[in-house]
């Protein structure tokens, strides 16, 4: 399966993006809300239909960036919020960015990726971080399968490949995953060594 720029496009034209939910969820909001520095530069990768820079947006963090390989959710995200600043509507390979960021919220990038450019993310991520930069977010736990994206990953998989080049602060059972990821995902803060 190739998840090219082509695989993506079909995939918004036609509305297959199975794990949308239409809105920021709990996890992940429930971090935003605790955040106090309004002024943090935020990347979110593979951002999709971006509720999490829509919610971010609205609450007072203006740099807030966010990538996809495909026009279509960023058009998404500009209709939803038509002040949101068109530069920070990347749209390219989240591999040949080259910025530097606070923060990385993780919502189902990682995922969608071919699992064989596992190990590229984890080094992307960490170039693209400041000193003392932190990736925070979701990452699915069920077996790694052909069948996707989604893709699966395990707790243990991802110890493997994030202690390398970050601090594990966090990474547990989600507690307050919405109803249909109940048991199915990891609430993660790595922070950059």
């Amino acid at each position: 399966m190739n998840l090219n720029k082509n695989f993506w496009t079909k995939k918004y034209k036609t509305d297959t993006i199975d794990w949308d939910v239409g809105e920021i969820t709990t996890p992940l909001k429930t971090y935003v809300d605790q955040l106090k520095d309004k002024n943090v530069k935020i990347l979110i990768p593979g951002t999709g239909n971006s509720y999490e820079a829509a919610y971010l947006y609205k609450n007072g963090f203006k740099n807030v960036f966010v990538i996809d390989l495909v026009k279509k959710p960023l058009d998404n995200l500009a209709s939803r919020i038509p002040n949101f600043p068109k530069e920070h509507l990347l749209q390219g390979d989240f591999f040949k960015l080259n910025q530097k960021f606070d923060l990385i919220i993780e919502q189902t990038f990682f995922c969608a990726l071919n699992p064989n450019l596992r190990t590229d993310y984890v080094s992307k991520m960490y170039d693209i971080l400041n000193t003392e930069g932190k990736i925070v977010g979701l990452y699915f736990q069920f077996p790694l399968t052909k069948d996707g994206p989604p893709f699966g990953g395990s707790k243990k998989e991802y110890l493997k490949l994030f202690a390398t080049k970050f601090k594990i602060n966090t990474l547990e059972n989600c507690h307050n995953s919405i109803k249909p990821r109940i048991q199915k995902e990891l609430f993660a803060i790595f922070e950059k060594n």
